[in-house]
């Protein structure tokens, strides 16, 4: 066995998986809880695409022009959101290798956007605790509710695709 899926070691990532989901939902609460408005911010990355230096690529400026600030409520929804669901996937350890990748995937639009803050250090611990695999969730619901999906839907359970043969 690898010495980072050692329930040992599955030790370490639980806690810094719970410390991660917890940065997460606090963001997400305060913004659910302020009726989080995202279009500033998107108007401010959109500026930041200008100038000889630019902090914000221009493919992304354009993207968000053109997509996300037009739909500033639904993307202010979906962030606000996004950010409690990871956080309680990631502190219960349930849909967690999902969660790691929408957090991931959610600092790096930060981070496109051109703001730093903690988003280098949560993309980290993301994507570590992604190579971790199944580490990342020994000590969580997904050690359970994963192995009860594919003793009942998979492989060896009678599930989309393995139906016993009709008997005759």
């Amino acid at each position: 066995m690898k010495w980072w899926k050692t329930p040992l070691a599955a030790i370490a990532w639980t806690i810094l998986r719970i410390w991660l989901g917890l940065q997460w939902i606090e963001a997400g609460m305060h913004k659910v809880n302020s009726g989080f408005d995202a279009s500033g911010f998107m108007q401010g990355a959109i500026a930041k695409a200008a100038g000889d230096h630019p902090a914000v690529q221009g493919w992304y400026a354009a993207f968000l022009e053109g997509v996300a600030l037009p739909n500033a409520g639904l993307f202010s929804t979906l962030v606000a959101w996004g950010e409690v669901l990871v956080g309680l996937g990631l502190i219960f350890g349930i849909a967690t290798i999902p969660a790691l990748i929408a957090a991931a995937f959610m600092n790096l639009n930060f981070l496109l956007a051109g703001t730093t803050s903690t988003n280098p250090i949560l993309y980290t611990v993301a994507i570590i605790l992604l190579f971790a695999g199944n580490g990342a969730y020994y000590w969580g619901i997904d050690r359970f509710a994963i192995r009860y999906i594919k003793n009942h839907l998979g492989k060896g359970g009678h599930g989309i695709g393995n139906r016993p043969a009709a008997s005759h």
